[in-house]
């Protein structure tokens, strides 16, 4: 398997584990955030112009991402995650996995309507250096995630 499919997975996980310990991860969120507008700013080299139109597009985008990343499929992950899986029933497993793919395909549905909205505001380029750069920005995220680890 391409190991550049699994990155989405891989944040997704770290995501999961950010949003089950509350508070204090919350704030984390909110520093990861500023941590990747800072990062996405200084990658897509935004004018003046494009920024204003950009970011409130992209912000719209990512807290609904978060939302269907997080809240709608908190539930299934969490049958997933305890010793539950090998109970499911034939049927249970069924709807989980349409559960699953209904959340996926929405996420894919929101990325195609966000990249739509963007080609009114930003060349395909940038729009393409934009995929780059959050793929770049989850890696590093992920990177600093493994050196804590290894620290501990």
């Amino acid at each position: 398997m391409n190991i550049r499919k699994l990155y989405p997975l891989l944040f997704l996980f770290i995501s999961f584990t950010f949003y089950a310990q509350g508070e204090r991860m919350k704030e984390k969120r909110e520093q990861i955030k500023a941590m990747k507008v800072a990062f996405l700013t200084s990658e897509l080299n935004l004018t003046p112009n494009e920024a204003e139109k950009f970011w409130p597009i992209y912000n719209i985008y990512d807290d609904k991402q978060f939302e269907l990343r997080h809240n709608r499929m908190k539930g299934s992950f969490r049958k997933i995650n305890d010793d539950e899986l090998d109970k499911l029933s034939e049927k249970e497993a069924t709807a989980l996995l349409n559960q699953i793919e209904s959340n996926e395909e929405e996420l894919f549905q929101l990325r195609k309507k966000f990249i739509s909205n963007l080609k009114d505001v930003l060349p395909s380029v940038k729009i393409i250096k934009l995929k780059r750069a959050e793929e770049n920005f989850s890696r590093k995220l992920l990177q600093q995630y493994r050196d804590k680890g290894s620290k501990k």
